[in-house]
């Protein structure tokens, strides 16, 4: 798998105002244009033409919805070695796990896994579930799993 970024302005061609929109936006994807402009001193339209901004340069990609694994009991804790098909990009990788709301983080990993992606899931047979749809995705080819039996640090 190989990272690709396409070619944009950096981290610098960002304003405080830019900045302060990120802030708020990642504390809550859902906050009207509105809400966000009484917080910035922005007019909702102003707040509007942004995000639009930061969305077209690929600075924000996306709205999610970010769930309390403590709240939905799911207390079941697993690391997951996903190992995916040649031609398979991170992109399509990052599209396949957002399907699945039991997965808690996930990155790209040197060595041979492809992948390393964190599963929260209310016991076991709800993990084994998840795990095997998982390896259903086309662009998966197999994965390894360790589950976590205590949390050290």
């Amino acid at each position: 798998m190989s990272t690709h970024r396409p070619p944009g302005p950096g981290p610098a061609a960002l304003d405080d105002t830019d900045r302060l929109l990120i802030e708020h936006l990642s504390r809550d994807g859902r906050a009207s244009y509105a809400e966000i402009g009484l917080l910035t001193n922005l007019s909702a339209t102003a707040v509007r033409r942004r995000i639009d901004r930061l969305r077209a340069r690929g600075v924000v990609r996306g709205f999610t919805v970010v769930l309390d694994p403590d709240l939905l009991d799911w207390r079941t804790e697993a690391f997951v070695e996903v190992y995916c098909r040649a031609r398979t990009s991170p992109e399509e990788l990052l599209a396949t796990l957002r399907q699945f709301p039991e997965v808690a983080a996930a990155w790209t990993v040197t060595g041979d896994p492809d992948a390393l992606v964190h599963l929260r899931a209310a016991d076991t047979r709800h993990l084994e579930a998840v795990i095997e749809r998982i390896r259903k995705e086309p662009g998966v080819q197999r994965s390894r799993s360790s589950v976590v039996l205590s949390r050290l640090l």
